[in-house]
Parts: C-alpha cells; sequence; structure tokens
C-alpha cells in the first residue's frame, strides 16, 4: 500500500492519475474535502484508490501501525498559501505534522518523497542549486517557504535524507487546481479572465531591472512534476533534495501569451499594481539547476511552456467550462 497525504489537493490527486496510470490503486488518501462547495472532491472523481482518512485522524493511524504492508508515503499534504500569515498554523502542518511523518519512515525503514518548494530559496541571491551542505545559507521571503526550510533541515540534520526524498517544487500548473481560489496558478486565472472579458491583468513590476510582465519564474507542467515522483517511487535509492522544474525561466508575459494562443486569441494584457504587502516578499526571477536529478538517472524531457499550456487549456479547462456550461 502507498500512503499518499493531501491526495485530494492539486498535486497529490494528480499523483493519484500518475498511480493509476501505472496500474496502482492500493492507495490510502490521508486529506481533508473541506466544504463540498469548494470542488475539492471532485479531484478525486474517476481515480482509483483503497480508502481516505482525515489529516488529524492520520498521526494516530501511524501510531498504531507497525508499517506491514506499507510501501512508500508521498507526502503532499500541506498549506500551500504562500500568503498564510498564522505561523503557529504553519508549523503545526507544514514541519511538525511532517516530522511524524519523517519519523515514522525512519523507524520502519520506509521510502519517503515529501514536497518542498522553491520558496525556500528566498529571493535567489543564493543561487538555486538543490545543494543540501546550503540548506543552512537560505533565506525564504515568507512563513510558508520557512515552513519548508524548517523540515528540509530537520530532514539533514536527522539523516532523514539519506533515504527519502524531498522535492523544491517551483511554479507548477495544470488540471486539478480548480478548488485553489487565489493561490490558482496564473494560467488558470488567464484563462477565465480571457473567457469573461478578453484580456490577462499580471502584476506590473516594482523594480526597474525587471519590466512589466518581465518577471521570470520556472513554470512546470503538473505532469513532469508526477513523472518525477513517479520514478523517484521506482529509485527508492535516489535520495535527497530535488528541484522539480524545467531548468528554463519564462515572463509571465510568455506565460499570458501562450494562454491566449492556447485559444486562438490575440494577447491584450493589463498591467496593475502589485498589493503592497506582497512587493518586499515576491520572487522576480525563479530557475531550477536540474543537472542534480539528471546527474542520478532521470532522462525524460520536460514539456515546454507553451505545450503545457496548450494542453492544460484545451484538454482540460476548456472542457470542463464546456461541462459547466451543459449543466447550467
Amino acid at each position: 500500500m502507498i500512503i499518499l497525504t493531501g491526495g485530494a489537493g492539486f498535486i497529490g490527486s494528480a499523483m493519484l492519475w500518475e498511480l493509476n496510470r501505472h496500474g496502482i490503486d492500493d492507495v490510502l488518501i490521508v486529506d481533508d474535502l473541506e466544504n463540498a462547495s469548494s470542488g475539492k472532491w471532485k479531484n478525486l472523481a474517476g481515480l482509483r484508490f483503497s480508502d481516505i482518512i482525515g489529516i488529524d485522524d492520520f498521526p494516530g493511524m501511524l501510531a498504531g501501525n507497525n508499517a506491514s504492508g506499507i510501501s512508500g508515503i508521498i507526502h503532499m499534504g500541506a498549506i500551500s498559501a504562500t500568503t498564510e500569515q498564522n505561523a503557529d498554523l504553519l508549523l503545526q502542518r507544514n514541519y511538525h505534522y511532517s516530522r511524524t511523518i519523517g519519523s515514522y519512515c525512519a523507524e520502519h525503514g520506509i521510502r519517503l518523497i515529501y514536497a518542498s518548494s522553491a520558496a525556500t530559496y528566498g529571493d535567489g541571491q543564493k543561487g538555486y542549486l538543490d545543494n543540501e551542505d546550503d540548506l543552512c545559507s537560505l533565506r525564504p521571503l515568507n512563513m510558508y517557504g520557512y515552513s519548508k526550510q524548517l523540515f528540509d533541515l530537520w530532514a539533514s540534520r536527522t539523516g532523514l535524507l539519506s533515504m527519502a526524498a524531498g522535492l523544491k517544487f517551483f511554479n507548477v500548473y495544470g488540471p486539478n487546481e480548480y478548488h485553489k481560489g487565489d493561490m490558482k496558478s496564473v494560467v488558470c486565472k488567464a484563462f477565465r479572465q480571457i473567457s469573461d472579458g478578453g484580456r490577462v491583468e499580471l502584476f506590473a513590476s516594482h523594480r526597474k531591472d525587471y519590466p512589466d510582465g518581465g518577471q521570470k519564474r520556472d513554470f512546470v507542467y503538473i505532469k513532469d512534476c508526477t513523472s518525477i515522483m513517479y520514478w523517484l517511487l521506482e529509485n527508492p535509492s535516489v535520495a535527497g533534495l530535488f528541484n522539480v522544474g524545467t531548468g528554463h525561466a519564462r515572463t509571465f508575459a510568455d506565460l499570458a501569451e501562450a494562454t491566449f494562443a492556447a485559444l486562438e486569441k490575440t494577447a491584450v494584457i493589463d498591467f496593475i499594481p502589485m498589493p503592497e504587502p506582497l512587493r518586499g516578499k515576491y520572487q522576480y526571477f525563479t530557475e531550477a539547476d536540474m543537472n542534480k536529478l539528471r546527474a542520478f538517472g532521470y532522462t525524460l524531457p520536460l514539456t515546454p511552456l507553451e505545450e503545457g499550456v496548450s494542453d492544460y487549456v484545451c484538454n482540460y479547462l476548456m472542457k470542463e467550462e464546456a461541462h459547466l456550461e451543459h449543466n447550467c
């Protein structure tokens, strides 16, 4: 059995799809479905799994389990909102909860794959090299990034990283993020804005060295993320921290224009002021160094931005919109 925390969330449900695609359905989902109106439950519709339990019930289950039959834990469950202001809640869910899972895996020799974040790199002055030796030098810009950094440090200090794989996800986009509200990807937001008004709003730049729309991120398609995670599950000797991106930074303008192109529409972009609270905590450039993962033997190609956006828009977002219109 594989345990998948956050299994009804964005990356978690996509990983369940990946497991199902490889014929694996003996999967225990750990997640809370929240309000039915949030639509989070829809991420599990049509996917196969053995059972589902709540987030708060999982530590008790671990405490009474001798690990028999558990082949791996994929820990994607966390508070993923970079704007979350409750520091104690972030510590509890993203650090202490993760420690409980990490300790269990270490004690029983269970393969652990867990979600870290590119937010741990802060403003990027230290670069984006997934080197465990440089962890203490990183300075995240927000409490979310710090909560992820704390667990990376703990995993390194206790030796967990010698058997586990921690994944520093960059800017992930793709199906099953519909429930995420303001934390949805720019592709998902842009699709809705184009559908509703024919134009897209992006944050203006507040740095002279970046033009409006010229802020750069490493946008990675969710299907590449799950492919990497499955490969790590199949290769348990590969351990440590690993970046999950494409290795190529692209601008937000590129992303918006790719969304317009997928819809076969002319790009119309408006630039709006960035909210004051975000300005000092905003990453203007991220780019994953993917050499480490490649050196360990991962050889599959990573999806170019325009190809990933086209697949997401044409095969998911447009079909979801058509389904909603049909049911209205």
